[in-house]
């Protein structure tokens, strides 16, 4: 099941459904706590405004999380995950416009599988794991680079407003394995790796980080990117596409 989060017309109450095709059906209920069930009312898709598929509490991301990228960089294969966090404030969904900051003069694309944790989980073993997990989504992890490097740790340059694209839905049926991971700008691919370059799985990643933090249902794990990271300008579109599940894509635009 694809599920989606939109709205009708812009300020109207989101809601949520199930995207076929040309068209979604809204379902009885909230994913997140209760059956996904599908009702009689439906949209046309050209009709409605996809939003970001759910409201995190929190984006655990996860640095140095691929085997080409950390050869890319010269950089030995890290022990644990290295997390971070970005601000829900950051979201953003499909087809809205990346904003480069006044602050920075590089900003980066990030493509990244997501995955959306659909119940509490604390202290879940790995075997555990996909119990917690609502489905995957994509997402771009943008980071201002250039600040990254000026600040060493990460918030600064990971937390703008509109730094964390995620979409265009949630796709329950999913099993990562050795999918594609592309990132393109302006339709050229900068980005192109598979998810057997992850060093530490989506599974494995849940349950380290549940035994810090308690993950709420809609929380995201962004589990990393691979190599060819490249800076974007204003007028691009930046397209993260995770086979299996879609394309996120997203216009980039000056501050």
């Amino acid at each position: 099941m694809k599920i989606v989060r939109f709205h009708i017309k812009e300020n109207s109450t989101p809601k949520y459904g199930l995207h076929r095709g040309d068209y979604v059906r809204v379902i009885v209920a909230d994913p997140f706590v209760g059956m996904i069930v599908g009702t009689s009312e439906t949209y046309p898709l050209d009709e409605v405004t996809l939003l970001a598929p759910c409201v995190p509490s929190k984006i655990v991301c996860v640095g140095l999380n691929y085997r080409d990228h950390a050869k890319e960089l010269g950089m030995e294969l890290p022990e644990e995950p290295l997390i971070f966090l970005k601000p829900p404030s950051s979201v953003i969904g499909p087809y809205e416009e990346i904003v480069i900051p006044r602050q920075s003069q590089r900003v980066d694309h990030e493509a990244e599988l997501a995955v959306v944790v659909g119940k509490r989980a604390k202290d879940v073993s790995p075997e555990e794991a996909m119990n917690y997990v609502l489905g995957f989504t994509c997402l771009n992890d943008v980071t201002a680079r250039d600040l990254q490097k000026k600040d060493i740790q990460f918030t600064r340059s990971k937390s703008f407003d509109t730094f964390c694209p995620i979409g265009p839905w949630i796709e329950t049926e999913f099993e990562p394995k050795n999918q594609g991971v592309r990132c393109r700008v302006n339709g050229q691919i900068k980005q192109d790796s598979t998810l057997s370059n992850l060093i530490h799985s989506p599974q494995s990643l849940l349950s380290f980080i549940s035994s810090i933090m308690t993950l709420e249902p809609g929380d995201i794990i962004a589990t990393g990117t691979p190599k060819g990271v490249s800076a974007l300008k204003p007028g691009d579109e930046v397209t993260v596409e995770i086979e299996g599940i879609g394309e996120l894509k997203n216009k980039v635009k000056e501050e």
